[in-house]
C-alpha cells in the first residue's frame, strides 16, 4: 500500500472515530433526553435505546483501532504475519458485537406503536449488513492465512538456497 493510501485511511478513520465520540457523548444522550420527555409509552424504550446505541458505536470504534493497528504494521511490513491474526480476530468479533447489539436494539424497539415497524426492519436490515461485514473480514482472515503460510514457505525456501549456495 502506498503511503498516500495509508494517510487517506487514517484520516478518514480518525474523522470517523471522532464522530463516533460526538453521537455517544451528545447525540444519544440529547436522544435519551427527548424520548423521557415524549409520550410515557415511547419513554420505556429510552434505556435500551441509549445502553445499546453506545455499546454498538463502542464495538466499532474498537474495531477501528484494530484497523489503525493494521495500518502500523503494514508501515513497517509486518502485517502478513501471525501478530496481524489478532487484531483481525478483534474485528471480526466487534463487527459480530455491533451486529448482535443492533438487532438487539431492533427487538427492544419491536413491541408496541413506539416505533414505525418499517424503523424496526431497517434496523435489522442494518444488523445483517454489519454481520455482512464480519463474514467478509472472515474470509479476508482466511486470505491472510493463506498470504502468512505462502510468506513462510518463501523464507524456509530461501534459508534452503542459500545453505545451497
Amino acid at each position: 500500500m502506498g503511503r498516500i493510501t495509508v494517510l487517506a485511511l487514517r484520516v478518514v478513520l480518525c474523522m470517523m472515530f471522532v464522530g463516533a465520540v460526538v453521537i455517544q457523548s451528545v447525540m444519544v444522550p440529547l436522544l435519551g433526553i427527548d424520548i423521557a420527555e415524549a409520550d410515557p409509552d415511547v419513554a420505556l424504550i429510552r434505556t435500551p435505546l441509549v445502553i445499546l446505541t453506545v455499546l454498538a458505536i463502542l464495538a466499532l470504534q474498537v474495531a477501528m483501532v484494530c484497523v489503525w493497528g493494521l495500518l502500523t504494521m503494514v508501515r513497517h511490513g509486518t502485517v502478513f504475519s501471525t501478530d496481524a491474526f489478532r487484531l483481525v480476530n478483534i474485528v471480526i468479533g466487534a463487527f459480530a458485537a455491533a451486529s448482535a447489539l443492533t438487532f438487539g436494539l431492533g427487538v427492544a424497539l419491536a413491541p408496541g406503536e413506539a416505533v414505525a415497524p418499517g424503523v424496526v426492519l431497517l434496523i435489522g436490515g442494518a444488523a445483517v449488513s454489519i454481520a455482512a461485514v464480519a463474514l467478509i473480514v472472515l474470509v479476508l482472515r482466511a486470505l491472510l492465512a493463506q498470504a502468512v503460510d505462502r510468506d513462510t514457505e518463501a523464507r524456509t525456501l530461501r534459508t534452503e538456497l542459500d545453505e545451497v549456495i
